[in-house]
């Protein structure tokens, strides 16, 4: 498999936790879950458009916005210009003004150049006119690596906006959860920053034609175990699931809690699982140092000391830019052997 694509077969993994049953179940992508959501919203609320670099062209953003527009109407699904600050400030202006945009950035990278807007105002307004205003705005964003992305087109910069008061961060890992999150986070009242990791595109699951909403803040018990925790979101829950299955024929029983929102984080359910299982690993696809790995060790040493067998352990990326070069890019980014070897390690503590 070439590494423009996942690093590992997503069709052999198998998401659990996800709420279906219908006799009419059917198969799609993340990248179909996103755009379905997308579509209802436009299709349900007169008041939500989505703009960004990008969404009406052939890609569409992937994919995720393909067409909308012929079915629209460019009013409410448009291109923009290369000028991130500004349409940040639009999108924040309009809704103050009742709208409900999503502004679409096909890299994180990107929206550098409009954290003032997302900063002092997006996140403030609400705080600073004492709940009288509202900041409904989606900011999609994404991060993923491959087809040497390098420094300044992969930085996978989640922590920066949960460290501001105000803003909500989302990272969903399924095409069930994508869909349910979006829709909740379109309704949000909050600015909420929208991540996706375009490995995770192509990945197929179960997801209801209608609507439904999934709660922003609460994780879900991906995988019940009993040895280990590992805490994990985004594309990282795609190899905490494949590592925990190879660790199965060696009798040791992983238990995967996937966050869905780094911001809030769903304490209870860490904390609980952490409690039961004695041992913990952080997973994120992100910067190790000031990461969202940090934030959640710093939480169970504080509050699961005594309940801990090991010390809590962390996989994440390193402190170093991203490499061009394909052969770096894999010794770079973390895998599934990775995170086998770290558990087996923390296992003989």
């Amino acid at each position: 498999m070439s590494w423009d694509k996942a690093p590992i077969d997503l069709s052999k993994i198998k998401i659990s936790a996800r709420k279906t049953g219908s006799k009419k179940e059917r198969e799609i992508s993340y990248r179909e879950a996103i755009k379905e959501a997308l579509y209802l919203a436009l299709k349900e609320d007169k008041r939500v458009f989505i703009f960004g670099e990008g969404v009406d062209d052939p890609g569409g953003t992937f994919g995720t916005t393909l067409n909308l527009h012929k079915e629209f109407g460019s009013d409410r699904v448009f291109d923009t210009p290369l000028c991130e600050n500004t349409l940040t400030g639009i999108a924040i202006g309009s809704s103050l003004a009742g709208l409900r945009p999503v502004l679409v950035h096909m890299r994180t990278d990107f929206m550098l150049l409009s954290m003032d807007q997302l900063i002092n105002h997006a996140a403030k307004w609400k705080y600073m006119f004492g709940g009288k205003a509202s900041v409904p705005i989606v900011v999609r964003a994404i991060i993923g690596g491959g087809w040497g992305s390098a420094a300044q087109h992969s930085q996978p910069l989640q922590s920066l906006f949960t460290h501001v008061p105000g803003l909500k961060v989302v990272m969903p890992s399924t095409a069930y959860d994508v869909k349910g999150l979006l829709l909740s986070s379109i309704l949000d009242e909050s600015p909420v920053i929208f991540i996706e990791h375009r490995w995770l595109y192509d990945y197929k699951d179960i997801v209801p034609k209608d609507p439904y909403l999934i709660p922003l803040g609460k994780a879900v018990l991906r995988k019940e175990g009993k040895d280990l925790t590992l805490i994990t979101n985004s594309f990282m829950t795609i190899l905490a699931i494949e590592a925990a299955k190879r660790l199965e024929d060696e009798g040791i029983n992983i238990e995967i809690v996937d966050l869905r929102t780094i911001k809030p984080l769903d304490y209870d359910l860490i904390l609980s699982s952490v409690k039961k299982t004695q041992r913990a690993i952080v997973l994120d696809f992100g910067y190790k140092f000031c990461g969202i790995s940090s934030e959640i060790s710093s939480f169970l040493m504080e509050n699961a000391l005594k309940f801990l067998k090991a010390p809590v352990s962390r996989i994440a990326l390193p402190d170093i830019p991203t490499p061009a070069s394909s052969v770096l890019e894999k010794i770079y980014y973390p895998n599934v052997e990775n995170i086998v070897f770290e558990i087996k390690k923390l296992l003989k503590k």
